[in-house]
């Protein structure tokens, strides 16, 4: 069963640091596209960062390559553990929401991959709670 577990979401105080995991399952992790997204209250979703199956490469949501941000947020990936991960540095209120981890498992072109319609596999979630 194609599946991803999200997991390390929770209570943090502004201007920490966190690190979210979200394990693949019945899927060969390195052939896919997958990356995070997330869900503030109230607000639409949208991409935050994805590695790209084509060449590996990481993308970013553009304000994310912004000077003032930029370093913020690092996606990675451990392809022995099928596990991919987003640490996020410093963070703020305006962090807060559900960050949902999504694949395409036939993989995507480049920066596709922070497009939720060409991703069909997506995990439960994981709530992020900033407080300050």
């Amino acid at each position: 069963e194609v599946q991803l577990v999200e997991s390390g979401g929770g209570l943090v105080q502004a201007g920490g640091s966190l690190t979210l995991s979200c394990a693949a399952y019945g899927f060969t992790f390195g052939d896919s596209a997958i990356g995070w997204f997330r869900q503030a209250p109230g607000k639409e979703r949208e991409g935050v960062a994805c590695i790209s199956s084509t060449d590996g490469t990481a993308y970013y949501a553009d304000k994310y390559y912004a000077d003032s941000v930029k370093g913020r947020l690092t996606i990675s990936s451990d392809r022995a553990k099928n596990t991919l991960y987003l640490q996020i540095n410093t963070l703020t209120p305006e962090d807060t929401a559900v960050y949902y981890c999504a694949a395409n498992v036939r993989g995507t072109y480049g920066s596709t991959c922070l497009r939720e319609e060409y991703l069909e596999t997506w995990g439960q979630g994981t709530q992020v709670t900033v407080f300050s």
